[in-house]
């Protein structure tokens, strides 16, 4: 199955981009706490892994895309000290979740957080140095007109950070791991954020995501070049990046 034709909730009339609108928003509250709980906590690591690809660049102005309650932001705010980042989700609840943790932090004067949708970025063309997107280009409505965007803000040069769920191919592993995606993760969900379809929705979304290669060539098509990918953690997830050409 395509992954854009994969929905959290398979009953309504609404598009993807409007479900997952509605996912996010019912899951905003509870978001943060399970993402370290269902990872054990290691989606920190794998964050500071992503934007370690960006060291060398020193990148002054980056734009953060699916930003969610700003977990990528924040952190590259501490590690890279840059000038600024622009974070952008689609849902209003998660960003509003996001800018409470920002003033908490006192990091509002560096990041910047606004509702916007992926395919339609309300941002002038080649003005960042980087854009990075963490466990939400799966969510994206349209994956190519979401990364071209991000190719069009981006200045020549410019690179492309992308951390995403990706299907571990290692025996006994692979097994381990969809058993825990399909059965564990979504009753956890059932009972901690009252929206199990949102966890059910992320195994079929992880399953039905063209990783590896496949998302590599995807990359190519929409304008990058020297484009590589790093599995983490056997295979659970991976870095993909790119350069603007």
């Amino acid at each position: 199955m395509e992954h854009n034709k994969v929905l959290p909730y398979e009953q309504q009339d609404a598009d993807k981009k409007t479900q997952v609108t509605n996912m996010f928003d019912n899951i905003a509250p509870y978001y943060d706490f399970l993402n370290r709980f269902l990872s054990l906590g290691i989606d920190q690591s794998w964050r500071k892994k992503a934007i370690a690809t960006l060291e060398d660049q020193k990148p002054k102005k980056i734009l953060d895309m699916a930003t969610g309650t700003a977990d990528m932001a924040i952190q590259m705010a501490k590690t890279l000290t840059p000038e600024s980042i622009t974070g952008i989700d689609i849902s209003p609840k998660m960003v509003d979740y996001g800018n409470k943790k920002l003033e908490k932090k006192g990091l509002n004067d560096v990041i910047k957080l606004s509702v916007g949708d992926s395919e339609n970025l309300n941002q002038e063309s080649e003005i960042f140095d980087a854009a990075t997107v963490a466990f939400g280009v799966r969510n994206f409505g349209n994956l190519q007109a979401g990364l071209k965007e991000m190719n069009r803000v981006l200045k020549i040069g410019g690179k492309i950070v992308v951390l995403e769920f990706s299907k571990p191919t290692i025996f006994p592993f692979k097994q381990l791991f969809n058993f825990y995606f399909k059965f564990i993760l979504p009753t956890i969900g059932k009972f901690t954020s009252k929206d199990p379809k949102a966890y059910k929705y992320l195994y079929e979304s992880v399953q039905a995501f063209p990783d590896y290669g496949d998302f590599g060539n995807i990359l190519q098509e929409c304008g990058f070049k020297d484009v590589s990918w790093k599995p983490l953690t056997l295979g659970i997830c991976t870095i993909y990046t790119g350069i603007k050409g």
